[in-house]
């Protein structure tokens, strides 16, 4: 045996190569594809039947079926598509996943392609450098697609040569020797390729390239790919741990979709390979079947298991599609929505990891944004109930407002970290740039209203304790500054879930200049009842305080308003009616 250690490195990094272009290829195309992925899985999921499509489509595009389902769990958070409706999506990106499959079986074995690969890089090389932002994402797609194949000939190159090492092929034999049991065996060796890889596509790619060198039959490669349709949703799995309920669900719907699909297959796999290879000497005119494994069969065996591969998975679709209203409720049953305060307020639409995407990224971020200006809103109804409801047990009010503030500081963290993840991001448009920092300011803006209100409740106890209140025309004075602030905020709310082209931003002006005059009035009211001796000392301090810092969320409130718009008009006010800069 001749094969080294060396070699064996030479074969790992061809592997590195390889999926390294499938990397850049994959974000190359997301990039191109911009904002209609968005409007794609949107828009053509009505049924299951175009989520199907969609699901194809999007995959196609992306080149990444775990890129497809991250998309779908976050559209199924944001209310966009039904969880019935993403289980389409889901079944569509199985198939379309197939498409790298036959990508190398034609390119790779049939055509000798690295001189054309090397061509496309050196032709599209120089516009990585373009300004022009869409040239610059085609050519990144272009040179991956490139260096994807040229790693494929050096996987190719790596690969021990079964003539020259018989004892790696009597290896593969003495376990290709129980029958049946081998293919179960090499569904599960196909699953762990998949698993160490972290990628369908390599690990097909690497079982395409063992069939081509004869290292193992078409009935073991067939397995392996059973193998790795499993493992595609382990990993799905894995990222899932760390998301939300609607993460879990999808990932576990893939996974026993899947699952039952291989069982059904493997009940039938001897009668299907025969159908794959009757079907390949018809097309091809081989009279040499590929089960034989002759040399001469080989390249046609690579096509023979790209045809397995994407026949399984639309059987698999066909076979189920009626049934997935029963494997929706089961997957709900066995992954139930606990809901309770414990959950309500954690990343919902942010979940395994940042999407390739930056715009679809963003869309998730803006989605939490929101969640984060309704916390807010849930804040101050809990502020004012423990102002004015006298019932209230004032102990527990403050426990739970200061519960909603340690929220609010988790929030912007784990908002502002995602966003950091997506600005690291290189070749990011001047537009995407901008609207990150945006909506960074615009948390930072959301925690520091809720520092203010937990201020607020903290005061409220201290005039509690010291026995002290507000005369009748006082708790007037601060309830309609309350209603007010109130009316900005659930404004806001409406403007962060809006285009920035659609903020309103004279409407958010109107009502923050009304939180001002009523702060002076009431100001100027407070003094003159100082001044008569209405109320003790500590409770017109404790009003004093309140007050302005009511005004001073009412800024704070203003400035998210800016920051959805994409604006920074700090100068804005109302003049006459009008709208003056």
């Amino acid at each position: 045996m001749d094969y080294s250690l060396f070699d064996f490195l030479q074969l790992i990094g061809a592997l590195g190569v390889f999926i390294f272009g499938m990397k850049i290829f994959s974000e190359g195309l997301q990039n191109v594809a911009g904002d209609r992925l968005k409007s794609i899985l949107s828009g053509m999921t009505r049924n299951r039947a175009t989520g199907v499509v969609t699901g194809f489509a999007t995959t196609a595009i992306t080149q990444s079926s775990t890129t497809t389902t991250v998309m779908t769990v976050s559209f199924v958070n944001a209310g966009l598509l039904t969880f019935v409706q993403s289980t389409g999506v889901i079944m569509g990106a199985n198939i379309g996943t197939t498409i790298t499959a036959w990508m190398v079986a034609l390119f790779g074995f049939k055509f000798q392609i690295t001189p054309i690969a090397l061509a496309v890089i050196g032709l599209f090389f120089a516009f990585l450098f373009s300004n022009n932002s869409r040239w610059r994402n085609i050519a990144e797609a272009m040179v991956g697609f490139g260096i994807l194949f040229i790693g494929l000939e050096f996987i190719k190159g790596s690969v021990p040569d079964i003539h020259s090492n018989p004892a790696m092929l009597a290896f593969l034999d003495s376990f290709s020797d129980y029958g049946y049991l081998s293919l179960v065996l090499f569904v599960f060796v196909g699953t762990i390729l998949t698993l160490m890889t972290q990628s369908s596509s390599a690990a097909t790619t690497i079982t395409l390239v063992m069939l081509f060198e004869g290292w193992i039959s078409f009935p073991i490669a067939a397995a392996m790919i059973l193998g790795e349709n499993i493992g595609t949703t382990v990993t799905a799995n894995i990222a899932a741990m760390v998301g939300n309920v609607h993460a879990k669900r999808a990932a576990r719907f893939h996974f026993f979709f899947n699952i039952i699909g291989v069982i059904w297959m493997m009940a039938i796999i001897y009668p299907v390979l025969h159908l794959m290879d009757s079907i390949l000497q018809m097309t091809t005119g081989s009279t040499v079947s590929i089960m034989a494994g002759d040399v001469e069969s080989r390249s046609n065996a690579t096509l023979a298991l790209s045809l397995f591969h994407t026949t399984f998975n639309v059987l698999n679709v066909v076979l189920l599609f009626a049934a997935v209203p029963y494997l929706v409720r089961f997957v709900e049953y066995i992954q139930p929505d606990r809901g309770g305060e414990e959950d309500e307020f954690h990343l919902r639409y942010i979940s395994a990891g940042v999407m390739v995407s930056p715009a679809l990224a963003l869309e998730q971020a803006q989605k939490e944004t929101q969640q984060f200006a309704t916390l807010v809103e849930t804040m101050h109804d809990a502020v004012n109930e423990l102002l004015f409801n006298p019932d209230v047990d004032s102990i527990k009010a403050i426990e739970k407002i200061h519960k909603y503030e340690q929220a609010t500081d988790q929030l912007e963290i784990e908002i502002s970290d995602y966003l950091v993840r997506i600005s690291e991001r290189t070749h990011l448009e001047h537009q995407t740039t901008e609207r990150i920092r945006f909506i960074q300011t615009m948390i930072n803006d959301l925690e520091r209203i809720a520092d203010i209100y937990y201020q607020i409740a903290k005061l409220t106890e201290r005039m509690k304790e010291s026995g002290s209140g507000w005369p009748e025309e006082a708790s007037q004075e601060m309830q309609q500054m309350m209603a007010a602030l109130r009316d900005g905020i659930q404004f806001m709310n409406a403007n962060v879930a809006r285009a920035p082209s659609l903020v309103d931003l004279k409407r958010a002006i109107e009502l923050e200049d009304k939180v001002d005059l009523l702060r002076d009035q009431f100001r100027d009211n407070h003094f003159t009842r100082l001044e008569k001796s209405a109320y003790a000392p500590r409770a017109g301090v404790i009003f004093i305080d309140i007050l302005n810092r009511l005004e001073r969320i009412g800024d704070h409130v203003l400035n998210v308003n800016e920051s959805a718009s994409g604006r920074r008009l700090k100068a804005m006010r109302i003049i006459g009616g009008k709208l003056s800069i």
